[in-house]
């Protein structure tokens, strides 16, 4: 008897869970990842990271769910780029708009530190509580590069480099000991851009004047009590303060649930058929190689191969289920050979069904490249993109060498079979060879972009010369289509295919387990697209990376410091 009243009352609880009202919570502390796995590396190490598309999926269902009475998210940890901080603000301000309680939680917005990013996220909820130990780091925003020109120099190491043109600055940190001019008005627009969309949320979202906001953020940092006073947070509380006024305001009768549990568990419940007509959602993210996807078991972050990215590509264009395809780019660029092949993918989709490009955090230099192509490009306002340009060269270690007391001879046949020894520097003759190179490629880029958004090359190349622009002023130059997140982006792959508003999205490539055990029987199965560990993750530029203890990556690449958290 004892068992069947547990078997009943256990039954009994969860009959009540599934209608019992809801509470969404969101924990951003350990941040959230872009896409569906690279690798199986990269399976593990995010098994328990919440994906960007969940939440965002999560949330739109939500709106219609007379089930979910509010949402709760903790902000403080792991870092979030601005444009997904953009994406996560766009849904929640919609969730919002739906009549339905929003709350943001804190411990503190930067322990001493920055906090201006993750506090604009802030914003968007009805209510802001922030621990009372804690602090807000509103301060603005701030772009800093360090050279090591000098540095290098005392070592007696140089660096000769060719870049197309006066933007492309990243050889600038081993070629400059200072910004150019050129170098600081780019960086400059860029923290001005990115202020201006920030004081803006913030102002909306607190019933604040801009002007108000900038003299708050030339008053920051604050402390809670100060934070309070200002009107930049609604109270001060610990989390089982906020959590206890939530349940009060939500009912006694209300269960906490993970966005994205719940948005998995819609998933399961409205599994759409096989067969039924679609929108294909291709991720390339991290930096562009060739070969296939993956990452070093040494360490580093996943980086995207043509390979991978292309036979996805190939796999939704010839499934005559998908009417469109979404393309997420967040990439800094990388190889120009890699992104080439990719664009061929992306110009070859288009021809048969719409393309749309959704960009992160970045997509600039080989992450444009990959983007220009589609029938439609979104970003956020503070997406960093562009950087249409190209550099090479290498490091020299002559004099290095010779102060250490080591001597190279080399044997070569062929005048410039030597030609990227760091041993010795570039001959004029090389240099003509180094040239023609970026030329050649830089000449390619800027055509390219010029017939895919429709601009003259002399317009194309006043915007290009290796600028990075924001989403933002990208948008008002035409680089970009429209401002917008995922979601954005798949409406307008609905609507451009005729498909019904709730149409459903597949990842690509779709594999089942049989597919993903058996490997690939050529190149054009769509088991291709798996990614993998790469033991050579580092390329043929590994011992040139070695020497200078930086990663490898290619001609068309955005530098790390362009980063804004």
């Amino acid at each position: 008897m004892d068992a069947g009243k547990a078997i009943f009352e256990t039954v009994d609880k969860l009959r009540q869970r599934r209608t019992a009202p809801l509470i969404l919570e969101l924990d951003l502390t350990e941040g959230l990842t872009e896409g569906p796995p690279a690798d199986p590396l990269a399976a593990v190490l995010s098994m328990r990271k919440t994906r960007l598309a969940d939440v965002l999926s999560g949330l739109k269902r939500a709106r219609q769910d007379p089930r979910v009475k509010a949402l709760v998210v903790k902000i403080g940890g792991q870092p979030l780029g601005l444009a997904m901080v953009q994406e996560l603000r766009q849904a929640v301000i919609h969730f919002r708009a739906s009549g339905k309680l929003t709350v943001a939680f804190s411990e503190t917005f930067g322990e001493f530190g920055g906090g201006t990013v993750p506090y604009y996220l802030a914003t968007a909820f009805e209510r802001l509580y922030l621990q009372p130990s804690g602090d807000v780091g509103l301060t603005g925003v701030a772009l800093e590069q360090r050279f090591v020109k000098g540095a290098l120099g005392k070592l007696g190491v140089g660096f000769e480099a060719g870049q197309r043109h006066e933007y492309k600055t990243a050889p600038n940190t081993f070629t400059q000991d200072h910004m150019t001019d050129p170098h600081r008005e780019s960086m400059a627009r860029i923290v001005e851009s990115v202020t201006e969309s920030m004081v803006a949320g913030i102002a909306d979202g607190r019933r604040l004047d801009p002007g108000k906001v900038r003299e708050l953020i030339d008053r920051g940092p604050f402390t809670a009590a100060e934070a309070q006073e200002a009107g930049l947070v609604d109270g001060l509380a610990y989390r089982d303060e906020v959590y206890d006024e939530l349940k009060r305001a939500a009912g006694d009768e209300a269960h906490l649930l993970y966005v994205s549990r719940y948005a998995r568990g819609a998933a399961v419940r409205k599994l759409p058929h096989p067969m039924a007509d679609a929108i294909a959602l291709v991720h390339a993210t991290g930096m562009i190689r060739t070969g296939r996807s993956g990452r070093s078991p040494l360490g580093g972050g996943g980086a995207m191969g043509s390979d991978t990215i292309s036979a996805a590509l190939r796999a939704a264009r010839r499934d005559d289920h998908v009417k469109a395809v979404v393309f997420r780019v967040d990439s800094p660029g990388g190889s120009y050979v890699a992104s080439d092949t990719v664009w061929r993918e992306v110009t070859l989709t288009r021809k048969v069904k719409p393309v749309i490009v959704s960009m992160g955090d970045l997509a600039a230099s080989g992450g444009y490249f990959i983007s220009m192509a589609a029938d439609v490009i979104v970003a956020q306002p503070g997406t960093l993109t562009g950087s249409i340009g190209v550099y090479g060269g290498k490091p020299v270690f002559s004099e290095l060498l010779e102060k250490a007391g080591i001597t190279s001879e080399m044997v070569a046949e062929g005048a410039n079979a030597g030609m990227f020894s760091t041993s010795r520097g570039f001959s004029p003759e090389q240099w003509e060879r180094i040239n023609a190179w970026l030329d050649r490629i830089y000449d390619d880029f800027v055509g390219k972009v010029a017939q895919s958004r429709d601009l003259s090359r002399e317009r194309t190349h006043e915007l290009a010369r290796g600028r990075v622009w924001t989403g933002a002023d990208a948008r008002a130059s035409g680089l970009v289509d429209e401002l917008g997140g995922l979601e954005d982006a798949l409406a307008m792959a609905r609507k451009r295919a005729g498909l019904a508003d709730d149409a459903p999205v597949r990842t690509y490539p779709r594999l089942n387990p049989l597919e993903r055990l058996r490997g690939p029987e050529s190149s054009e199965d769509r088991s291709a697209a798996l990614a993998r560990i790469r033991m050579d993750a580092w390329g043929p530029l590994a011992r040139l990376s070695a020497e200078l203890g930086l990663p490898a990556v290619g001609p068309l690449i955005l530098p790390g410091w362009y980063s804004i958290r």
